[in-house]
């Protein structure tokens, strides 16, 4: 592989053999391309990912192998091996394996590979659903390889069953927020979205709210002024489809779409509105916030604005500067800024 892979596909390099001549499903928390190689060892394979990052990233090198990217799996074929990477949310992991145990035959092997840190040791309690017993086959790099059958009646999967549903009351402002699990704000409006929907002013013209999310930011911001042409994205097709969920709901429309950052996204915005991730999986990544700020003059109008807000201790302003020439605090408490760049 061209780019040097994660201490998860170090630790399944040493069991390729356990994936030769499967008909493999590989899902999950991917940190590299390895899955590519693991899936080429099989007889069949297809590779799921919610990431639409590592979807473009996967796609070029991908050739006929069936590569799918959304909330949900949708393929005719049939699986006699699942290999999940797990996620760091133990609730999306649980969503993950209701949704894709019924394309794998009975009797399939399942297998769950993770990092120690990231829930991989309550791999047992995962499969008990599905699997009578299950044991570890492997560890290495402080990661975990775990491995059960299928031997347990599969339910048939009912989306509906896993959507979160919760009331959000701000200032003239009612909605239910319906989202997925993993999703940010899934279940309740984190301290610093709060922030900024209290401190944002009216908007007008082109608006995209930037990591979406359930939709929290986008939904208000509709609500409030129906007549803004609003865009929400994100990166996760969970996120995705929550957004959806939470607009539809509400009686709101908006364009809904698929971005890595700005990869998706038409220039020409009269206004970005964001509160960006500062973690991915059990890392903490600042790179994508930074393209976020630097990147963004590209796909502002003139006089167009960012409103960015974000955890204290982050040291954005240097970023913005940069960007900007300048930006300003519109608003903060003893935890969040919000930030605004023209």
């Amino acid at each position: 592989m061209s780019e040097s892979i994660s201490p998860v596909s170090q630790l399944l390099a040493r069991s390729e053999a356990l994936f030769a001549g499967k008909r493999l499903l590989i899902c999950g928390a991917m940190e590299d391309n390895y899955p590519l190689q693991l899936a080429r060892l099989a007889d069949d394979a297809c590779i799921f990912t919610s990431d639409y990052s590592r979807y473009r990233q996967l796609q070029p090198q991908a050739g006929p192998l069936p590569l799918h990217f959304g909330h949900q799996l949708a393929t005719e074929q049939r699986f006699d091996a699942l290999l999940l990477l797990l996620p760091k949310a133990k609730a999306e992991a649980q969503f993950l394996l209701a949704s894709l145990t019924p394309f794998l035959d009975p009797g399939a092997e399942l297998f769950l590979a993770g990092d120690n840190r990231g829930g991989i040791n309550g791999a047992a309690k995962l499969l008990a659903p599905y699997a009578a017993r299950s044991h570890k086959l492997d560890s290495a790099r402080r990661c975990s390889l775990y491995h059960a059958r299928l031997d347990q009646p599969v339910a048939p999967f009912v989306l509906e069953q896993w959507v979160t549903c919760y009331p959000l009351t701000l200032p003239g402002i009612q909605l239910e927020i319906q989202a997925l699990p993993g999703v940010f704000s899934a279940g309740e409006l984190d301290e610093g979205t709060r922030l900024l929907l209290e401190q944002l002013p009216p908007l007008a013209g082109r608006v995209l709210d930037l990591g979406c999310g359930a939709g929290v930011i986008g939904a208000v911001l509709k609500l409030r002024q129906p007549e803004l042409q609003l865009e929400l994205c994100d990166i996760n097709a969970l996120a995705l489809e929550s957004a959806r969920r939470t607009l539809h709901h509400n009686g709101l429309t908006a364009r809904v779409f698929a971005s890595d950052i700005y990869s998706d996204v038409t220039p020409g915005l009269a206004h970005i509105v964001t509160n960006p991730p500062f973690h991915a999986g059990l890392k903490t990544l600042y790179a994508p916030t930074e393209q976020l700020m630097l990147q963004a003059p590209r796909y502002l109008a003139a006089r167009g604005q960012l409103w960015l807000v974000a955890n204290a201790f982050l040291k954005y302003e240097p970023f913005l500067a940069r960007a900007f020439g300048q930006s300003r605090r519109a608003a903060q408490n003893n935890k969040f800024i919000l930030y605004a760049a023209t």
